[in-house]
């Protein structure tokens, strides 16, 4: 039997609306987000984008504050030195069991999403680029057979992404960035374990990795308008 494909509630769409925004820096860190305003924007009632709050808010992509209103997320130094160490725990398990289980498709899987990263590169489409750059580092616990990883990288993934689209305009991190992914696909293939930690470590890492100037991204900037889409 054919499966049904249930449609997505005003709720779910609004979410997504939402979390693209935020993700993809249309909506500022730290902006305060008008229910009203939005609910317009997507042409919907606002008990839908009550509701998408909520959702996001268990996401932590938004906080509500009682009495003030709900914001987009932000990271003091601390909490961005934190999800990065994270990040890299969960990554590097990742890349071992990747490795250990499914070498061969996870190489296979790199290789493809490392072409396409090239062609964004040579068309200077940071946009795809970057979302590519998550669809690379979520390939690393795609193959790791591992629910519970999967679930643990879950709860920061958004917020990672929403980081890296922020870095998106920096010339010498886009390059650092495209270099790194590429030697880590080819000790992949190589089946150089320790080798490909090592470049993924210094990837990664708060301190020397690609996510070294990121605290500009980590304060709130001053509020800007959504560009938000309808939702229906």
């Amino acid at each position: 039997m054919h499966r049904i494909e249930r449609p997505r509630s005003l709720t779910e769409l609004v979410s997504e609306a939402l979390r693209q925004q935020i993700v993809e820096g249309e909506l500022e860190l730290g902006e305060m987000l008008s229910e009203a305003r939005i609910a317009q924007l997507l042409d919907v009632s606002r008990t839908p984008v009550r509701e998408a709050f909520a959702r996001l808010e268990r996401e932590g992509l938004v906080r509500t504050e009682p009495q003030r209103g709900t914001f987009v997320f932000t990271l003091s130094a601390k909490q961005l030195t934190d999800i990065c160490h994270v990040r890299g725990v969960l990554e590097t398990a990742a890349l071992r069991q990747s490795m250990e289980r499914a070498r061969p498709q996870l190489a296979e899987t790199l290789r493809g999403t490392l072409k396409e990263m090239t062609a964004a590169r040579r068309q200077r489409d940071d946009r795809s680029y970057l979302r590519l750059d998550a669809r690379f580092h979520e390939e690393l616990f795609a193959h790791t057979d591992n629910a519970f990883l999967l679930e643990a990288y879950a709860t920061i993934s958004a917020k990672m992404a929403a980081l890296r689209n922020r870095l998106g305009a920096h010339a010498d991190h886009m390059d650092k960035s495209f270099r790194e992914h590429r030697r880590i696909a080819e000790l992949v293939a190589e089946g150089a374990v320790d080798e490909a930690e090592a470049v993924l470590v210094a990837h990664i890492g708060r301190k020397e990795g690609s996510y070294w100037n990121l605290q500009d991204a980590a304060e709130p900037g001053e509020a800007r308008r959504p560009a938000l889409a309808r939702a229906r």
